[in-house]
């Protein structure tokens, strides 16, 4: 069973709101326990409301729920089409949640489509997409909580250089991903090729918005291009 399966087998056990021990879903799932807890730890870190401890047990306490939705068959297709594009060229907790959400869309769609293929559209592998995808987990945490990162980057022009950076927002050009960010290190806006940054831990800092330092700024002022430096 591959890693992202058994993260989804993870959720759908723990579901239930009632506690589970790691042994109990290592049995389950036919892993170790150790195992289990990294796996959870996973979960935990990409924003999964799993609670619990070790010799405790696991649960999920707070399933996000939507209003009911009457959406269209075009709406649909847009939608298990957005889905399957994220699980090609998105990290692996991303690819995860694209994949339960397409799980739990198609068992309520029309004729029970449980597969993307079967609305009808085929997509393969991006792995030039995927180069480098080893830090958007935390990267992506780092813009939800506003933390301050250290980045090491390699540039276009063969240059390594390390950045304080203030992370805004990710944006994916069809081919590779950048990440706008204030840079504490040049006071300025710059952004930069996710599969160009060679290091990125945090720092312990957070920050607030600032008038001119904000994504909204960013985005008045300055041209994205996925040719960053």
């Amino acid at each position: 069973m591959r890693r992202s399966e058994r993260l989804t087998e993870i959720v759908e056990i723990i579901k239930d709101g009632r506690l589970h021990l790691a042994r109990d879903i290592a049995e389950a799932l036919e892993v170790s326990e150790r195992t289990v807890y990294r796996d959870i730890a996973t979960l935990i870190a990409s924003g999964v409301p799993v609670e619990g401890e070790r010799g405790v047990g696991y649960l999920l306490r707070e399933p996000v729920f939507l209003p009911p939705l009457a959406l269209s068959m075009t709406e649909l297709e847009a939608l298990s089409l957005g889905m399957s594009i994220v699980q090609e060229v998105a990290d692996e907790e991303l690819r995860l949640g694209a994949r339960t959400l397409h799980e739990k869309i198609a068992s309520h769609a029309p004729n029970r489509r449980k597969s993307p293929g079967s609305w009808g559209f085929g997509l393969y592998e991006f792995k030039r997409v995927r180069d480098g995808l080893k830090f958007m987990p935390i990267l992506r945490r780092a813009i939800r909580e506003r933390e301050v990162l250290l980045v090491i980057y390699h540039s276009l022009s063969d240059e390594c250089s390390e950045r304080m950076i203030r992370p805004l927002q990710t944006d994916y050009w069809g081919r590779v991903w950048t990440l706008s960010t204030w840079c504490e290190t040049r006071e300025d806006f710059r952004a930069f090729r996710i599969d160009r940054i060679l290091g990125c831990k945090t720092t312990g800092r957070t920050f607030e918005d600032e008038p001119g330092k904000t994504i909204e700024d960013y985005l008045k002022h300055v041209q994205p291009t996925a040719d960053t430096h």
